[in-house]
C-alpha cells in the first residue's frame, strides 16, 4: 500500500486554524466524525494523544506524524495538514511544525502500520518534497505530489 492511496481531498487540510499541537491534531482527526471506518472518535482521539505523551511525533524538520493504534477504527485511516504559519509541536528538533500526518492503525495491523510510518518518515526526509507541499495550492495538488514522489518505491 502506498501513502497517496490513503489520502482523500476529504482528509486534506491546506490550512491549520490553529497554532498548537493538541488542537492540530484534533482537526485532523476531526475530519472522521462522520466517517464508517471509524467507530468511535473519542478512542481514536485517546488512541494518538496517548501516544504523543510518551514522545512528541514532530520528528523534525518542520513535520510531525501523530500515530497510533486502535480497533475503533475498521481500517488504517489517514489524513494530512499543512500550513505556512508555525505550529509549536514540541518537535524532537525544537524547531515548529509545518507538515502534519495523521496515521491510525488497528491494533492487529501493527506489521502494516510500521511499513507506512517508515514509508511517511523516508517521503518527508526529503527537503523538495517538503517545501512542495508546504507550497502546494490545493488538495488536489497534495495527492499528486505524495503520488509522485511515491513513483520511486516498490509497494509497502
Amino acid at each position: 500500500m502506498k501513502v497517496f492511496e490513503l489520502l482523500d481531498e476529504k482528509f486534506i487540510l491546506t490550512d491549520f486554524k490553529s497554532d498548537d499541537k493538541e488542537h492540530v491534531i484534533n482537526e485532523l482527526i476531526d475530519l472522521y466524525k462522520e466517517n464508517d471506518k471509524v467507530n468511535d472518535i473519542e478512542k481514536v482521539r485517546t488512541a494518538i494523544l496517548d501516544r504523543e505523551k510518551i514522545m512528541s511525533t514532530g520528528v523534525g524538520n518542520g513535520f510531525a506524524i501523530p500515530h497510533g493504534k486502535t480497533n475503533a477504527v475498521t481500517d488504517v485511516i489517514a489524513a494530512f495538514g499543512k500550513t505556512t504559519h508555525d505550529i509549536n509541536y514540541d518537535a524532537l528538533d525544537g524547531n515548529p511544525v509545518h507538515l502534519v500526518f495523521l496515521l491510525v492503525g488497528r491494533d492487529d495491523t501493527v506489521s502494516k502500520h510500521i511499513k507506512l510510518l517508515s514509508r511517511i518518515s523516508r517521503l518527508m526526509n526529503k527537503d523538495e518534497f517538503r517545501e512542495r507541499l508546504v507550497n502546494s495550492n490545493s488538495k488536489e495538488e497534495i495527492i499528486n505530489i505524495f503520488k509522485e514522489e511515491e513513483e520511486q518505491y516498490f509497494d509497502v
